[in-house]
């Protein structure tokens, strides 16, 4: 019989219950308490060809209280742990990263340490944490700011209120953190573009391109929030939306893309959830730039190169013929194209010929 959602509700609970038994359990019977975590980097992530996707591989690390090398570590996400199952899961409350920095920062009795510093620490044992139980953060109660926006002929319903992404004005519907008690009452698109530039969307929202083109228009602002990615995927995957990826010609751009698409390295225990392998790289390519004409490219600095070198070494771009095309083409132009240089057609040159004419033509790269 499937859980009810009650039940799925009260399981990363049960986790944190079951991982605080497990280190009682070391402390009785003399054994120094421990916590396995995946090694998060590069070396310990692979791509699968089939699936498209990245996965971490099978390199653990163990992480003791009585190591001097490990305990700050240990300590950190223990801390967490204890925040997100009783200041949240316990209390059905929600809290940002920001807040579980400060819930965290505090200073161990009898010494002058504090148990975090930096928010970047308190965000590490999080996924730590993810690692651990098995669960998201989104599923233990903690979010990220919102930072997306979206429009379309959609209704939803969210906590018990109905929205329609399709009559929310000019600032469209504010994506959250965590969307997976969202649920579609209606969808009426043909597909999705995810956009990186929130003012691209606005744009693209004024001239309604949504409404003309019946789709559904995304944006975040730079590289995409996990609700996004999850936002992405649930409308890919529930209701078999094609979604396109438009970006600026750069690495970075080209990044955003990827990690979308395979899952990003830090983030590859999440990639089930959140990798689509099967969307379509829009746009801006090397392709458009000579197609139309545009002249006002930006010079590549050391670090666009730099990165453009690793990003071709990637296993999931080294063998596309397609990428290497476009990556060689962007080194011998030494030039990298913001979306916006579209504009120099025309201030609505984007929403009247070039999205409709590349779809249209389904001129993409995979």
């Amino acid at each position: 019989m499937p859980k009810s959602k009650v039940q799925d509700k009260e399981l990363p609970r049960q986790s944190l219950i079951e991982l605080g038994k497990k280190l009682a359990e070391d402390i009785e019977k003399g054994r120094n308490p421990s916590i396995e975590v995946s090694v998060r980097a590069l070396s310990n992530v692979s791509f699968d060809k089939k699936t498209k996707k990245l996965s971490l591989g099978e390199r653990t690390a163990t992480r003791e209280f009585f190591n001097v090398a490990h305990i700050r570590k240990f300590t950190q996400t223990m801390a967490v742990a204890r925040i997100a199952k009783k200041e949240l899961l316990d209390r059905g409350l929600h809290a940002s990263l920001r807040d579980i920095y400060y819930q965290a920062k505090k200073t161990i009795p009898g010494t002058d340490i504090n148990i975090v510093d930096e928010q970047q620490e308190t965000d590490s044992a999080i996924e730590d944490l993810e690692i651990v139980t098995g669960y998201s953060r989104e599923q233990l109660h903690i979010n990220a700011n919102k930072m997306g926006s979206v429009a379309g002929k959609v209704i939803i319903e969210d906590k018990g209120d109905t929205i329609d992404w399709s009559r929310l004005g000019s600032g469209g519907w504010s994506i959250p953190s965590n969307v997976e008690d969202i649920e579609f009452k209606k969808v009426s698109a043909k597909y999705v573009v995810y956009m990186e530039k929130a003012a691209v969307w606005e744009r693209l929202h004024e001239d309604k391109f949504w409404d003309k083109q019946n789709c559904i228009i995304l944006s975040s602002q730079g590289q995409t929030t996990r609700g996004i990615r999850r936002l992405l995927q649930r409308l890919r995957t529930e209701h078999e939306l094609p979604i396109y990826i438009l970006t600026d010609f750069d690495p970075y751009g080209i990044y955003i893309y990827s990690v979308i698409k395979f899952g990003s390295i830090s983030l590859a225990h999440m990639s089930e959830t959140l990798a689509l392998p099967d969307v379509k790289f829009l746009g801006i390519s090397a392709d458009d730039i000579k197609n139309y004409g545009l002249t006002n490219a930006i010079r590549l600095k050391d670090v666009d190169i730099s990165r453009l070198k690793q990003l071709s070494e990637y296993d999931w771009f080294k063998n596309s013929k397609a990428w290497q095309r476009q990556f060689k083409m962007m080194k011998d132009m030494n030039g990298k194209y913001e979306i916006q240089a579209l504009s120099s057609r025309g201030i609505t040159f984007i929403s009247e010929k070039y999205l409709p004419e590349k779809i249209r033509k389904e001129d993409f790269i995979d």
